[in-house]
């Protein structure tokens, strides 16, 4: 199976990205996949979104977290996940996100917005969608959905927040990527990080997220949220050429 990949743009301070462009291939199904941020004070990385089979899959609650999702979850850094993605006989198509989503609210008046919509393309048996952005004022959480299958027309789906739990949460900005500060608008001395530091390493298993407990720099009525954290809006786009 051919793997092709997108990106629509790359934002510097929130995501690595590859920036390869593949046009669509003719024959197959389009989707177009709307995705929301529905929190009130998490904004996320620019989703990476990828098609596949049933084969492969990004992420598994209970399992150990892969090394593309941990540099997404502790640094939002996706680059290991694309280079994985890519090297993935089992995919057919990935896109990248041009932006950070914001809470709707904008508490920082970034500009950002808080949805972005994607074409993505499917072929034979990749008949699956997966996706994951980092929460980015957390240590390690992300979000993400893994290997839903596609709709013949149209469906909505909801994404959770999972702990990658390959760093503590300290909630201490001094180990949290530096755009949570300039994103929500709430700061301090510290410069943050996108490095992991050997010294918080957990068991790197993947969990449901328990949220923001109020430490040392995060707030649970600033930063906090419940689920669901973003809403997948599913369509498949008719053209003349489709099966």
């Amino acid at each position: 199976m051919n793997f092709k990949f997108t990106a629509v743009a790359a934002l510097s301070l929130a995501l690595t990205l590859l920036t390869p462009e593949v046009a669509h291939s003719e024959g197959g199904k389009t989707y177009r996949i709307t995705i929301t941020n529905l929190t009130a004070g998490q904004p996320i990385t620019p989703p990476i979104l990828v098609t596949h089979t049933s084969r492969t899959g990004i992420f598994t609650v209970g399992e150990a977290a892969s090394e593309g999702i941990r540099q997404i979850a502790e640094n939002g850094n996706g680059g290991p996940l694309l280079e994985a993605l890519s090297d993935d006989s089992q995919v057919h198509e990935v896109v990248a996100g041009m932006a950070p989503l914001v809470p709707a609210s904008d508490p920082g008046n970034t500009g950002f917005e808080s949805s972005e919509t994607f074409t993505i393309t499917t072929h034979g048996r990749a008949r699956y969608l997966s996706f994951a952005s980092m929460l980015i004022c957390t240590n390690d959480g992300f979000t993400g959905l893994d290997s839903i299958r596609l709709p013949n027309h149209k469906n909505t789906v909801y994404s959770a927040s999972y702990d990658a739990r390959t760093e503590m949460n300290t909630e201490d900005f001094a180990d949290i990527v530096p755009p949570c500060q300039g994103l929500i608008g709430i700061s301090s001395g510290d410069m943050g990080t996108g490095m992991s530091d050997s010294n918080l390493v957990e068991d790197g298993i993947v969990i449901p997220h328990a949220g923001v407990n109020g430490g040392v720099d995060l707030f649970p009525e600033v930063h906090g949220w419940g689920d669901p954290v973003t809403k997948i809006e599913i369509e498949r786009v008719r053209h003349h050429y489709d099966d």
